[in-house]
Protein backbone atom coordinates (compact mmCIF):
# COMPACT_ATOMS: atom_id res chain seq x y z
CA UNK A 1 0.00 0.00 0.00
CA UNK A 2 1.19 3.40 -1.43
CA UNK A 3 1.54 6.32 1.51
CA UNK A 4 2.48 9.54 1.26
CA UNK A 5 2.50 11.30 4.93
CA UNK A 6 3.10 15.46 4.77
CA UNK A 7 4.24 17.68 7.80
CA UNK A 8 5.66 20.45 9.49
CA UNK A 9 2.60 22.66 8.69
CA UNK A 10 1.60 25.35 10.75
CA UNK A 11 0.93 29.40 11.20
CA UNK A 12 3.63 31.50 10.27
CA UNK A 13 4.52 35.53 10.05
CA UNK A 14 5.32 37.14 7.31
CA UNK A 15 8.89 36.65 6.64
CA UNK A 16 9.16 33.50 8.50
CA UNK A 17 10.08 30.19 7.63
CA UNK A 18 8.90 26.70 7.85
CA UNK A 19 9.96 23.34 6.79
CA UNK A 20 7.82 20.73 5.70
CA UNK A 21 8.57 16.97 5.49
CA UNK A 22 6.89 13.96 2.82
CA UNK A 23 7.56 10.37 3.83
CA UNK A 24 6.99 7.90 1.05
CA UNK A 25 6.30 4.14 2.16
CA UNK A 26 5.30 0.97 -0.35
CA UNK A 27 6.66 2.17 -3.31
CA UNK A 28 9.87 2.54 -5.38
CA UNK A 29 10.05 6.37 -5.14
CA UNK A 30 11.95 7.99 -8.15
CA UNK A 31 11.14 11.51 -6.80
CA UNK A 32 9.10 13.49 -4.91
CA UNK A 33 6.93 16.66 -6.28
CA UNK A 34 5.34 19.02 -3.98
CA UNK A 35 2.12 21.17 -4.85
CA UNK A 36 0.13 23.41 -2.86
CA UNK A 37 -3.73 24.25 -3.34
CA UNK A 38 -4.80 28.05 -2.32
CA UNK A 39 -8.45 28.42 -1.42
CA UNK A 40 -10.53 29.07 -4.70
CA UNK A 41 -7.22 28.50 -6.54
CA UNK A 42 -6.49 25.48 -8.86
CA UNK A 43 -3.19 22.97 -7.35
CA UNK A 44 0.27 24.20 -8.65
CA UNK A 45 3.62 22.40 -8.18
CA UNK A 46 6.03 24.38 -7.28
CA UNK A 47 9.15 22.51 -6.22
CA UNK A 48 10.19 19.04 -7.30
CA UNK A 49 13.24 16.98 -7.11
CA UNK A 50 13.77 13.56 -8.82
CA UNK A 51 16.51 10.96 -10.08
CA UNK A 52 19.15 12.01 -12.95
CA UNK A 53 16.84 14.52 -14.36
CA UNK A 54 18.90 17.94 -13.42
CA UNK A 55 16.62 18.32 -10.56
CA UNK A 56 15.43 20.38 -8.34
CA UNK A 57 12.88 22.49 -10.25
CA UNK A 58 10.97 25.18 -8.94
CA UNK A 59 8.02 27.55 -10.13
CA UNK A 60 8.80 31.06 -10.67
CA UNK A 61 6.78 32.24 -7.40
CA UNK A 62 8.75 30.25 -4.94
CA UNK A 63 12.44 30.15 -6.88
CA UNK A 64 15.11 31.71 -4.46
CA UNK A 65 12.69 31.47 -1.34
CA UNK A 66 11.81 27.43 -1.62
CA UNK A 67 14.38 24.36 -1.23
CA UNK A 68 13.70 21.20 -1.49
CA UNK A 69 15.99 18.34 -0.16
CA UNK A 70 16.32 14.83 -0.10
CA UNK A 71 18.08 11.52 -0.39
CA UNK A 72 17.34 8.54 -2.51
CA UNK A 73 15.66 6.60 -2.69
CA UNK A 74 13.40 9.38 -2.42
CA UNK A 75 11.50 8.20 1.06
CA UNK A 76 11.76 11.30 2.58
CA UNK A 77 11.42 14.60 1.04
CA UNK A 78 12.10 18.24 2.68
CA UNK A 79 11.07 21.42 1.78
CA UNK A 80 12.22 24.36 3.31
CA UNK A 81 10.40 27.48 3.02
CA UNK A 82 11.91 30.82 3.71
CA UNK A 83 10.58 34.47 2.98
CA UNK A 84 7.19 33.40 3.69
CA UNK A 85 4.46 36.01 2.57
CA UNK A 86 0.52 35.46 2.71
CA UNK A 87 0.38 34.32 -0.99
CA UNK A 88 1.93 31.09 0.28
CA UNK A 89 -0.88 30.35 2.21
CA UNK A 90 -2.10 27.39 1.00
CA UNK A 91 -2.38 23.22 1.56
CA UNK A 92 0.75 21.57 1.06
CA UNK A 93 0.91 18.18 -0.87
CA UNK A 94 3.75 15.93 -1.58
CA UNK A 95 3.04 13.67 -4.70
CA UNK A 96 4.72 10.71 -6.57
CA UNK A 97 4.61 8.26 -9.41
CA UNK A 98 5.40 4.74 -9.95
CA UNK A 99 6.93 5.48 -12.92
CA UNK A 100 10.18 7.94 -13.53
CA UNK A 101 8.63 11.92 -14.27
CA UNK A 102 11.01 14.65 -15.57
CA UNK A 103 10.40 17.54 -13.23
CA UNK A 104 10.74 20.33 -15.55
CA UNK A 105 7.36 18.80 -17.08
CA UNK A 106 6.13 18.60 -13.70
CA UNK A 107 6.81 21.69 -13.00
CA UNK A 108 5.16 23.70 -16.09
CA UNK A 109 2.48 21.18 -16.74
CA UNK A 110 -0.51 22.52 -18.11
CA UNK A 111 -2.71 19.73 -15.84
CA UNK A 112 -2.96 21.12 -12.35
CA UNK A 113 -2.45 17.97 -10.70
CA UNK A 114 0.66 16.83 -13.59
CA UNK A 115 -0.56 13.43 -13.45
CA UNK A 116 0.99 12.38 -10.55
CA UNK A 117 -0.32 9.45 -9.64
CA UNK A 118 -0.13 9.29 -5.49
CA UNK A 119 -0.65 11.94 -3.05
CA UNK A 120 -0.04 12.65 0.30
CA UNK A 121 -3.51 14.43 2.40
CA UNK A 122 -1.68 17.47 2.50
CA UNK A 123 -0.47 19.79 5.28
CA UNK A 124 -2.01 23.41 6.22
CA UNK A 125 0.60 26.25 5.65
CA UNK A 126 -0.69 29.70 6.83
CA UNK A 127 0.90 33.35 6.29
CA UNK A 128 -0.59 35.88 8.71
CA UNK A 129 0.51 38.55 11.30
Amino acid sequence: QVELVESGGGLVHPGGSLRLSCTVSGLHSYGVAWFRQAPGKEREAVACTAKGDGSPYYADSVKGRFAVSAEEPYNAVHLQMASLNPEDTAVYYCATDSTPFPCQVIISHPRSDAGMEYWGKGTQVTVSS
